[in-house]
């Protein structure tokens, strides 16, 4: 005697054979099949290169901020509102810092910019970072070659590895070769004052593309023209087992100074960027034009294959094919050629992110992948969406008339 769950297993076995059948439908018209696709591929790489290069320039616009990581507050003059909008302080304020109650550490930081004299005679702006002498917190998060530590050696700096390889680097003295990477023991000058590199370090470039060179605090005064406040920052860490929110509501109150969390001023410098900048703008209309263009592209496609296939399906529901499997099978249909879309589209994005990733800003993340997936599965949803209804209006009927 056959069991209840008999019919609803034949029933599920003939759905997977109707699946099957779509998916030899969908692959059988080759020219639609890859238009749907390379619509979905152009799409995927769309949705998520231009979100990419905004997220990697917003990346980049608080970059320093982000490598400064031991430090839980930044102490500036109340009237900055982000990473280079710098009002300089006294370096009194260091010692009016640390008798604040709650402050475990207060240490100096000087950010400004500077010219570089090379060793042809050219001149190079650059990125200037003066650290504390004594902890040299604020330093490169990585060093490749040297060692952090060697700042403290006579006129020492550390420049950063994009700069050593490109902006730095000495001509060849044949023509044909590539420039000679600047290295450790190689002298720039700054402010006529002499350089020795000591180490190279990988720091997060800057949006003007710039080189980065660190130094001590005591140093870097030396770097720039005279002035009589240079202390850009004040890095605070809380003492063990101290609220930072307590830590900074002392520093307000005592010195009159803001201070902020170093997650706070990232985003304090994150939306003056975005509000300020019309290139990031520019990045989330053009994510939202490939959206737009690819999608109808992808759709258009797919609902003229549908109706083209129309008969195909009356023939299938004369057959006795509920409106439910039918559905099943346009929906199999998108499904299938949004993932191959998807997936190429990702794998172009990805390798398009190795070629120009390491000299222009490119930011990959899996919630960007995630976002990107939704998006091409929407529109699968919305173009099965609209071919369905002529499936269901469909009259079986019709396909036999002459």
């Amino acid at each position: 005697m056959p069991t209840a769950a008999a019919p609803s297993s034949r029933a599920t076995e003939r759905r997977k054979a109707m699946v099957l059948v779509a998916i030899k439908m969908l692959t059988g018209d080759r020219g639609k099949y890859l238009g749907m696709v390379l619509g979905l591929v152009f799409t995927t790489f769309i949705m998520t290169q231009q979100p990419a290069m905004f997220f990697g320039l917003v990346k980049r616009s608080y970059g320093f901020v982000s490598d400064a990581a031991l430090a839980d507050i930044w102490v500036m003059d109340p009237m900055v509102r982000y990473i280079d909008d710098i009002k300089p302080l006294s370096d009194t304020t260091v010692a009016r810092v640390r008798g604040v109650e709650g402050v475990g550490w207060a240490v100096p930081i000087y950010k400004g910019t500077t010219r570089v004299r090379l060793a042809d005679g050219n001149f190079q702006n650059s990125v200037l970072i003066g650290l504390d002498d004594t902890t040299l917190i604020g330093g490169p998060p990585i060093i490749l070659s040297g060692k952090l530590a060697d700042l403290r050696r006579a006129d020492g700096v550390i420049v950063s590895a994009d700069g050593a390889n490109n902006r730095f680097a000495r001509p060849s003295p044949r023509s044909s070769e590539p420039p000679i990477p600047l290295m450790i023991g190689d002298v720039i000058e700054m402010n006529e004052r002499r350089a020795v590199v000591v180490g190279i370090s990988e720091a997060t470039t800057t949006n003007m593309g710039v080189p980065t060179i660190y130094t001590t605090y005591s140093r870097a005064k030396s770097y720039v023209p005279s002035e009589r406040k240079t202390l850009s920052f004040v890095l605070v860490k809380a003492k063990a087992g101290t609220e930072v929110g307590l830590v900074i509501s002392n520093i307000r109150h005592w010195t009159g100074l803001a201070a902020v969390t170093r997650e706070q001023f990232e985003q304090m410098t994150l939306w003056y960027v975005i509000q300020n900048t019309p290139a990031f703008t520019l990045f989330g209309l053009s994510a939202i034009i490939g959206f737009g263009v690819g999608g109808l592209i992808a759709g258009q496609t797919f609902y003229n294959f549908t109706l083209e296939n129309l008969r195909y399906f009356g023939v299938m529901k004369a057959m006795g094919a509920t409106n439910r499997t039918l559905l099943t099978m346009i929906m199999a249909q998108a499904l299938v050629a949004g993932a191959i879309g998807y997936g190429l589209g990702v794998g172009l994005i990805s390798l398009f992110s190795l070629v120009i990733g390491p000299r222009f800003p490119f930011e990959l993340s899996w919630s960007l992948f995630l976002v990107s997936a939704c998006g091409i599965v929407l529109l699968c949803v919305i173009a099965s969406g609209l071919s369905m209804r002529k499936v269901i209006r469909l009259d079986p009927a019709s396909v036999f008339k002459t």
